[in-house]
């Protein structure tokens, strides 16, 4: 049985969802934007079944669309994000200058081990959260700025050249931070 918070944050979450769709409805993209909007409103950044659902009614928009979109854009989340976010490039440039490195020591560091639970067998494709949801590591193909090669994007601040050591130091401080 929901509880009368819950009932209340669900009739506030539906509130904001309405005025996000009537600020958007009818313009190109509207879809893409509301999604965004609402998961930018999301604690923790991304977009539950039930939220793709409503969305889908309101907008008028069949279901298996508004998944589609969902699940079609890398910036999109279905499950929990952590509070803070390391996404490593896995482009050519980032690659052969050292990003699987990356990767595999930022897994290390944050305890997530080498094998990733939700391996679809794509090696390169990588979303895992701490269980304490304070760290999402993530994959993207490219960034786009292969001259800065290794790249890593920390909490949407994008660094370039990152070595191993840069890294550790940075997931140090954001630990730190949050003590």
């Amino acid at each position: 049985m929901p509880t009368l918070s819950s009932e209340r944050r669900n009739v506030e979450e539906q509130t904001f969802i309405d005025g996000v769709i009537n600020r958007r409805a009818g313009r190109p993209g509207a879809l893409l934007s509301i999604l965004q909007a609402v998961q930018d409103h999301n604690p923790h950044k991304y977009l539950p079944l039930d939220t793709l659902r409503y969305i889908a009614t309101k907008t008028q928009i069949p279901f298996s669309r508004v998944y589609s979109v969902a699940t079609f854009y890398a910036l999109f989340n279905l499950d929990p994000q952590g509070n803070n976010t390391i996404c490593i490039c896995r482009g050519t440039a980032c690659h052969t200058r050292g990003s699987r490195n990356l990767l595999q020591s930022v897994r290390l560091e944050l305890k997530l081990g080498l094998e990733d639970p939700g391996d679809t067998g794509d090696g390169d494709k990588v979303l895992q959260t701490t269980p304490d949801q304070k760290f999402t590591v993530r994959t993207v193909a490219c960034f786009g700025q292969c001259a800065m090669a290794p790249v890593v994007e920390v909490n949407h601040r994008i660094r370039g050249h990152v070595n191993e050591r840069t890294l550790e130091r940075e997931i140090q401080t954001i630990q730190k931070e949050s003590e």
